[in-house]
């Protein structure tokens, strides 16, 4: 596991200086910096904070190995769609870019969230670091906003709100056609998916739970299909493109389309049944029996 962690940051290293130094001008940013200078960053601290919690500890202290694999497996993810031949691939190929998007949210970021990132993070910092930095969080107003935003419906209307919103004709084209723009448009959906999933992860399986993901799998199956059927392009930018694979600017939409609709789509539909099974085993229990996250009895 420790040389997986090794792994991790050693990969996204490289990673991170062929995007700054390859990207050319075409995709350099200083809000692309700034973001693998983070992502890296992260990757540091999760790898400190692993070690500390797992040092002298024959039980990992509650982080088992398998949420670690979770999370590198997440992180390298994370790296490989945001490297710079997928980067310069999405702006040529509509279908690329939704394939991008896909990655990050429903591969990248429940992957990140399974890994438990804040609390290791914590253990990462050094002890006065860790008290001032925690001090804040514990606050009553972060707790309250903090549940307000993992509440179901906040959590579901962000990820609609943010997936609906970028894919506008004028806010996409935004993003294809100023580098800052395009990360921020990345960093939007990493986000949203991120809120999406620890509100579901954290929650008890329930009829919300299984709504929740049903009618995730609706509306963005529903913006799928229009993608998938439009009579023209939507964006102008693929409409002048030379595709990679010779597909013509309405054919590529169109599989673009296919891939929000299909896999994205069976994604959410097993997660809604898992979410009715583990439903269905809470209704089984006497009714005395805690839920708790990791299916324990309490």
């Amino acid at each position: 596991m420790k040389r997986l962690c090794i792994a991790c940051l050693a990969l996204g290293s490289a990673a991170a200086q062929a995007h700054l130094d390859g990207g050319g001008s075409t995709r350099g940013s200083w809000f692309a910096g700034l973001s693998w200078f983070v992502l890296l960053g992260c990757a540091a601290l999760y790898v400190a904070g692993v070690r500390r919690l797992w040092q002298g500890s024959s039980v990992a202290r509650g982080l088992p190995p398998w949420r670690v694999t979770a999370f590198c497996v997440g992180w390298l993810v994370l790296v490989a769609a945001l490297a710079p031949q997928v980067e310069e691939l999405s702006r040529v190929s509509f279908a690329a870019h939704m394939a991008q998007h896909e990655v990050l949210m429903l591969v990248v970021a429940p992957l990140l969230v399974v890994g438990k990132p804040l609390a290791v993070f914590v253990w990462g910092m050094p002890l006065a670091m860790r008290h001032a930095v925690s001090r804040p969080f514990r606050a009553a107003g972060w707790q309250t906003l903090w549940r307000w935003l993992v509440t179901p419906l906040v959590a579901w209307s962000l990820h609609a709100l943010v997936l609906w919103s970028w894919h506008t004709p004028a806010w996409f084209e935004a993003g294809l056609r100023h580098a800052a723009v395009h990360d921020l448009q990345h960093a939007c959906f990493l986000f949203s998916a991120l809120i999406f999933w620890w509100a579901l992860v954290r929650r008890r399986p329930d009829h919300i739970a299984v709504l929740y993901v049903l009618t995730t799998l609706l509306h963005t199956g529903f913006l799928g299909a229009l993608l998938t059927f439009a009579p023209s392009v939507w964006y102008t930018t693929y409409r002048d493109a030379v595709n990679p694979w010779g597909h013509t600017p309405l054919a590529d939409q169109q599989l673009g389309g296919l891939i929000m609709w299909v896999p994205a789509g069976i994604v959410f539909m097993l997660a809604g049944l898992l979410m009715l099974a583990l439903w269905l085993r809470v209704l089984e229990q006497p009714r005395h029996v805690a839920w708790s996250p990791r299916g324990e009895k309490s």
